[in-house]
């Protein structure tokens, strides 16, 4: 499905690219430090690759699912979703077998644990449907137990299942978003009941309206707006919740992760600008982590990537904050997590 823009709304689209330039190359304060290590890990185990973190109800306890101390957890006997207390102390820990490389995490109100599985292996392309794994959506129990599989072992299409999905959020009224695309030609939104019963689907490859190409993160803000890291089209697209297209953002550069507090403050990870775009790169954007808020689209903090001159994906690619304010950071390129706090 997509949205025609009429004629004033080509205008905003217009408008908002300027501003957001603008936004981009003005200075943003850092009032944050980093806190490295804060994760402490069992002994013997390393960080793999990190892009899912997400905040438990209790607003202190951090959930982060993670690549099983490489790119993915092919072979991996040990679990990839974890979770750490307010100081950092691993309490639970559960998934192995299930997940070939998680990607994004959403906890729900009830405490459930949601894990997109993009079977995107590091190993020179993602795993097939020939290998009947992978590509899957996979919601547990607080302490572990599985309890909804969304789409097919080994990815599918339409309906019955995806190729690649990236994030996953659980709307107001219950209904489960799924982003799938994380790279070639599919590129969609899809919509579940709370059941897991598919409902519909809206978007598709492209560079308009309802239109996505690496449709990367996903948030609902307090008024339901669902905001969708557009990535590869550097933007954030503000739907409703049907699909259809309120606004674009452009001031937080290249979207790898997106998060949307209680208070509707707004953290979005750019782990990408300045080298992995291709054509549509935009070397004058840093990557880093950009905070603002969702009532005026307004960046007002930044925390710069400390390592600009990285030519793969650097820093943070998953954001999340907790309810005292404290970000955190997971990386894919450096294999960590990493704490921000005033």
């Amino acid at each position: 499905m997509a949205l025609r823009t009429p004629g004033r709304r080509r205008v905003a689209l217009a408008l908002t690219a300027v501003l957001g330039a603008a936004t981009l190359t003005a200075a943003q304060p850092n009032p944050y430090r980093t806190v490295e290590g804060w994760a402490k890990m069992p002994d013997g185990r390393v960080w793999g690759a990190t892009s899912a973190v997400e905040i438990d109800p209790d607003g202190r306890s951090v959930w982060v699912a993670e690549r099983c101390g490489a790119n993915d957890c092919v072979e991996s006997r040990l679990d990839p979703v974890l979770r750490f207390d307010a100081e950092g102390t691993l309490v639970k820990s559960f998934g192995a077998g299930y997940i070939l490389s998680p990607h994004g995490i959403f906890v729900g109100r009830d405490g459930s644990v949601w894990v997109t599985d993009c079977a995107c292996t590091g190993r020179g392309r993602p795993y097939s449907t020939e290998n009947k794994k992978g590509h899957q959506v996979f919601k547990f129990s607080r302490d572990g137990t599985l309890l909804m599989t969304l789409g097919a072992a080994g990815g599918g299409t339409g309906a019955a299942g995806f190729f690649q999905p990236n994030d996953l959020v659980v709307g107001p009224d219950g209904t489960i978003y799924v982003a799938e695309g994380h790279g070639g030609d599919n590129a969609r939104i899809v919509l579940f009941d709370k059941d897991g019963k598919y409902l519909r689907e809206f978007g598709r490859k492209g560079t308009g309206p309802v239109e996505f190409d690496q449709p990367h993160g996903l948030a609902f803000d307090a008024k339901g707006r669902l905001f969708v890291a557009d990535r590869s089209n550097n933007r954030i697209q503000i739907l409703d919740r049907d699909g259809r297209f309120l606004e674009e953002w452009r001031q937080f550069s290249r979207p790898s992760g997106i998060y949307i507090d209680r208070n509707d403050m707004i953290y979005v990870a750019d782990s990408e600008s300045g080298s992995v775009g291709g054509a549509r790169d935009r070397t004058d954007w840093k990557r880093g982590i950009r905070v603002g808020s969702v009532s005026d689209g307004k960046v007002i903090a930044f925390i710069p990537d400390p390592n600009e001159k990285a030519t793969n994906t650097s820093a943070a690619e998953g954001v999340a904050a907790d309810a005292a304010g404290n970000i955190y950071g997971a990386e894919v390129g450096p294999r960590a997590l990493k704490k921000y706090v005033k």
